[in-house]
């Protein structure tokens, strides 16, 4: 059994007890957060496609951590012109495991 999540501007295609990384939420780690943007859920071969939702469906997950993701450099310069920006910028996310299809 698996589902199709929208959270953050993205979708994310989930099963019970995977581990995904989306968009940083506000919610404290040990806390349970509740999905209820289900855009797709697939049991045994039958697909439930939402329009654009599925209706009663809900993902249910544990958020696990708040971290931030590796630092990436951002470095902008004009040749010749004595331009140069060094930036560093690190994406905060919440982790969460994944717990129970209901839908």
């Amino acid at each position: 059994m698996y589902a199709v999540i929208e959270t953050g501007g993205k979708q994310y295609r989930v099963q019970e007890g995977d581990v995904i990384r989306i968009e940083k939420l506000n919610i404290a780690s040990g806390e349970a957060v509740n999905f209820d943007k289900v855009l797709l859920v697939a049991e045994d071969g039958k697909l439930n496609v939402g329009k654009p939702y599925v209706d009663g469906a809900v993902v249910e997950g544990l958020v696990e951590k708040q971290d931030k993701a590796k630092k990436i450099i951002v470095f902008k310069y004009k040749s010749k012109k004595d331009y140069r920006k060094k930036q560093g910028h690190r994406q905060p996310y919440t982790q969460v495991k994944i717990g129970k299809i209901v839908g």
